[in-house]
């Protein structure tokens, strides 16, 4: 039986060539793209001018630090079901270190893990509990940028890898309309709508709304993956003064246990920990708030963005431990709710001082965060464990208060980037005891950036940067440890060189650079214990990243990356010191290519292949053991279809080759998912 929304496409797409037939008009071909083109400029796989490294709209190819942009194009082109899906192919990020888990986005970034504090959208922070994370959807996004390195000096608190920056779907100038529908493996079904532009012809306010309805398992027994995602949008912008809201309601149940049964220390069975009568996670999270600006004069804008949101976690999980000759089982109850708002308001003022060029951000930024938690754990049986009640397992309220100043110096063929930044957090934490402790942390950060622009598309770039980040949660201090501290907030210096090749007309963005990064007190995830917690060490990372993206006009795109880094542990737990972290490869390659046939019998197929390889790494901090390298292929077929104006098929497989190896962190074991698949037909119109 065809499906609804198929049988609707197919037939208003028949009705659209019907009514051609009938006219001798000959309308030049129209390409409908979902981008809107206002915070990030982009072109294919190249994004050309972004606000999200700077929070000023500056070309990407002279911005003087590692930016990776993940654009529209490309999302649309690989399908990711998941954000750690869209960071495969970035040069420096890392989101294979714990196999196959969608419930968690947890991405490393030049080794250092990001998931806590360096997730960003639209330029605020978004602040991610231990299970309480904000799960992003990839159709509600029109691009993904990637800073490497530390960013607080305009960003206030994140880490020393660099953060990664959602940029959500916004309005429309033009109509634009899609409809998707997505069947998969594991009995994926899944709708998709995406909604733009004036509300009414010649109107200054636009509108978008973007939904999601998805219905599908997964290969793990009673591991689910249903989502509900809908999030509208308004913009009106009368040519001096720009107003957009956004918002977004997300419901998702995913599998509350990703995990195998470890048999022994470095080992991965095949048992899964699972039960599938306890086996879920739901989540409920909202966000909703504006970004504004008003131009005083050509020269001076005044900026200000807010927003609130909440997500609430609902986790139940379970597993295997020996016990005599045989196993036995445990059952996990866990709710956690984080709520933040967050407000960033500033001035941009363009002003030259006798030769100097300047570009100048000033701004205070203000945010609050509360977080609590409560959990319980059985052995007697999943309905025992459902039945009985939470135990408060900590509290948190952190409020923070930053100010900033950046300036973009030009003389010449000379740019300097300076930030400043002086932040002052107050965390109020509640342990599950009841104590109560407070703790004022005030950090400064910086960056000084300068290059040289060699006028035939070269520029070349040295950077001195400074991060500083609170944390949120608690922190054990080793496997035995059952009394939590709060974290202390984690600081790093990082300096880099590198170059950038962007010559005008060409579509093509080549960058290259060299790191070296010193942290102290950062958090890791610590599964050594048999359940998630939090600990802080001391980490060093040194390396160098090539990456290149292009888009050309004969059809082909391409997208390839390589990094090797070495992450070192300066200061960790007993016997650590000296050794590599865990799970962190030394190398890491990536190359994407796609064809899309422009002429001839065969036009409208499109045609793509991946390749990303990971070096082997050691399973755990002691370096006793090691993970295999793993090779992953993905495929991609489309077909725009001729006979019907805006019709899509699209296929994607990844991993190809079914490749699972288990994956060790922390002494802990994981497998990856196999090989996958999505097929979906779209129409845009």
């Amino acid at each position: 039986m065809t499906h609804p929304l198929i049988a609707f496409l197919l037939a208003s797409s028949a009705a659209t060539s019907a009514l051609a037939q009938d006219t001798t008009y000959v309308l030049p071909e129209i390409t409908l793209e979902a981008e809107s083109n206002t915070t990030l400029v982009q072109d294919g796989y190249v994004a050309t001018r972004s606000r999200q490294a700077t929070k000023l709209d500056t070309p990407v190819g002279k911005i003087p630090q590692a930016v990776s942009i993940i654009t529209q194009d490309q999302v649309e082109d690989q399908a990711p079901r998941f954000l750690n899906e869209a960071l495969g192919y970035t040069a420096g990020a890392n989101p294979n270190s714990y196999g196959f888990d969608n419930r968690f986005d947890a991405f490393f970034l030049r080794g250092f893990p990001a998931y806590y504090n360096g997730y960003f959208r639209d330029g605020l922070r978004q602040v991610n509990a231990p299970t309480a994370w904000f799960k992003t959807e990839p159709y509600g996004l029109e691009g993904v940028a990637v800073l490497k390195g530390p960013n607080s000096s305009l960003f206030g608190v994140s880490g020393p890898g660099g953060i990664v920056n959602l940029v959500t779907k916004r309005p429309k100038d033009s109509p634009y309309q899609e409809l998707r529908a997505t069947t998969g493996a594991n009995d994926r079904a899944e709708i998709a709508a995406d909604w733009s532009g004036p509300i009414a012809e010649g109107s200054d306010v636009s509108y978008r709304l973007t939904g999601l309805y998805r219905n599908a398992n997964s290969d793990l027994a009673g591991y689910r993956d249903d989502k509900v995602y809908v999030a509208p949008s308004l913009s009106w912008d009368n040519g001096y003064t720009r107003a957009t809201v956004l918002a977004e309601y997300s419901r998702s149940t995913t599998g509350g246990t990703a995990s195998f049964y470890n048999p022994s220390y470095g080992v991965a069975s095949t048992l899964y920990n699972g039960d599938p009568d306890y086996n879920d996670f739901d989540q409920d999270q909202w966000r909703i708030g504006y970004e504004v600006e008003h131009d005083l004069t050509p020269d001076l804008t005044l900026r200000q963005s807010f927003r609130a949101a909440r997500v609430a976690a609902d986790l139940e999980y379970s597993g295997f431990y020996a016990l005599d000759d045989g196993l036995s089982r445990y059952w996990g109850h866990y709710r956690e709710e984080v709520e933040t708002q967050t407000l960033d308001s500033g001035i941009r003022w363009h002003v030259a001082t006798g030769a100097l060029q300047h570009e100048v951000l000033a701004g205070i930024d203000l945010s609050r965060t509360d977080y609590d938690s409560a959990a319980t754990l059985g052995y007697v049986s999943a309905a025992d464990t459902a039945a009985a009640d939470l135990v408060f397992d900590g509290a948190q309220v952190t409020e923070q208060a930053g100010i900033y100043l950046h300036d973009q110096i030009a003389w010449q063929n000379w740019q300097a980037f300076v930030s400043a930044r002086y932040d002052r957090v107050r965390i109020d934490s509640t342990a599950d005891d009841g104590s109560v402790t407070k703790q004022t942390d005030n950090g400064r950060s910086g960056r000084v950036a300068l290059s040289y622009d060699f006028q035939n598309g070269v520029m070349a770039y040295g950077s001195l940067a400074t991060s500083f980040a609170p944390n949120t949660g608690f922190v054990y201090d080793g496997a035995t440890d059952d009394m939590g501290r709060p974290a202390a907030a984690t600081q790093s210096t990082q300096r880099e060189i590198g170059v950038k090749y962007a010559p005008e007309g060409t579509n093509l963005l080549l960058s290259a650079a060299v790191f070296d990064i010193d942290q102290r007190d950062g958090v890791v995830l610590d599964a050594s214990s048999g359940v998630n917690r939090q600990r802080q060490l001391d980490l060093s990372s040194r390396g160098f990243e090539l990456e290149a993206q292009a888009t050309w006009n004969n059809g082909w795109g391409l997208i390839a990356s390589y990094a090797h880094q070495k992450m070192t542990i300066d200061r960790g737990a007993s016997g650590t010191n000296g050794n590599e972290l865990s799970a962190t490869p030394n190398d890491t390659l990536s190359v994407w290519a796609k064809y899309d046939v422009t002429s001839g019998p065969m036009q409208g197929l499109g045609l793509g292949a991946g390749l990303r390889y990971v070096s082997d790494s050691f399973g755990d901090d002691q370096n006793s053991f090691e993970n295999d390298d793993r090779t992953f292929v993905d495929l991609a077929v489309s077909y725009d279809l001729p006979q019907a104006e805006g019709v899509q098929m699209q296929l994607n497989v990844k991993n190809v080759f079914d490749q699972d190896k288990q994956m060790c962190t922390a002494g802990y074991c994981y497998r990856d998912e196999g090989r996958t698949w999505t097929a979906s037909i779209s129409r845009r119109f």
